[in-house]
């Protein structure tokens, strides 16, 4: 399907399948899947983590090439149960469960290998999965870098606060007990006390928000605006993921990167992306031998225009591979 300008997305297309797997530990994960039946297989891996897949997510493929997989990670989105559920057991909500829980998925759909795609975190699972099980991977579009090092943790959670000291002294304020920061997040988080969590999720977001505060972003606040689960399960998996070094050892995913050898990739970064910055993605593309990294000169995080065709360009590179 052609598209009208080099920097359109596809048309908006429903899935035309769709379910809840059981992965285990009492969870439900949501897949959809859309475009072509006979495509080549891809899985989008949204970020966060526990931010859920969206529609626009699909729109990024073209829909009579491939066959396009969606699915929310334990915990958010339409998966049960929901992490804005204070009952729900996060003890079964890690990365490696999330890295078995895309490989059932794949058997789930008789799938033999995919190309992966994602950012920000997606790009961390991505890595993760695709060490753990390279066979499976034919290729990798990643955005907005991250292995969630701890260093990377530290940088978006404290280091910034170089650059937004206002608002970070209302979000170290608001757990005025604590030693490690984003731990603290994690307990409050664990409440039992409604109105706890709350303020804790308010705080948060509000945080994640002024990080991107610079970017050109015509629409509402990215974390603030969303609904209240979705704001609660989001805070509640980032600081779960993130006081716990998301299990990774540190440097974990570039250290290991040789094993991603023969999977190409594209690597694709905004120059002034503030939660988290260039030195990650060109560190991955010099241990990758088989990456190539575009570096956007006037995006961040959000990405923007030149991003958006970059991810084009290469998905619809790889749709003839």
């Amino acid at each position: 399907m052609d598209r009208t300008r080099p920097d359109d997305l596809y048309p908006p297309i429903d899935p035309y399948d769709s379910g809840m797997l059981d992965v285990g530990d009492g969870n439900l994960v949501y897949w959809e899947v859309c475009g072509n039946p006979d495509g080549k297989p891809a899985l989008v891996v949204h970020g966060g983590p526990g931010s859920g897949c969206t529609p626009r997510a699909r729109q990024y493929f073209d829909p009579d090439r491939y066959r396009v997989v969606l699915f929310d990670q334990r915990g958010c989105g339409r998966s049960t149960p929901h992490a804005s559920d204070p009952a729900t057991d996060m003890r079964h909500n890690t990365t490696h469960h999330l890295i078995a829980d895309m490989e059932r998925l794949r058997e789930h759909l008789n799938i033999t290998d995919w190309l992966l795609y994602g950012g920000s975190w997606g790009s961390t699972l991505i890595l993760a999965y695709a060490q753990t099980h390279p066979e499976r991977v034919t290729e990798a579009v990643i955005s907005s870098v991250t292995t969630t090092r701890r260093s990377e943790i530290d940088w978006l959670y404290r280091g910034a606060g170089q650059i937004f000291p206002e608002a970070w002294h209302t979000f170290r304020e608001s757990v005025p007990e604590a030693t490690g920061l984003v731990t603290a997040y994690a307990h409050r988080m664990e409440s039992p006390d409604p109105a706890v969590r709350e303020r804790a999720t308010a705080a948060w977001c509000a945080w994640e928000d002024a990080v991107l505060s610079m970017e050109a972003n015509p629409g509402p606040p990215p974390y603030s605006s969303r609904t209240d689960l979705a704001q609660q399960a989001f805070v509640r998996i980032c600081a779960h993921y993130f006081s716990h070094g998301a299990w990774l050892r540190e440097n974990q995913l570039i250290d290991e990167a040789h094993r991603l050898t023969g999977i190409p990739a594209a690597l694709i970064h905004g120059r002034f992306d503030l939660g988290g910055p260039l030195i990650t993605a060109w560190e991955l593309d010099r241990a990758w031998p088989d990456a190539e990294l575009t570096v956007i000169a006037d995006a961040g995080h959000l990405g923007g225009p030149a991003t958006k065709r970059a991810v084009l360009a290469a998905l619809d590179g790889f749709a003839a591979t």
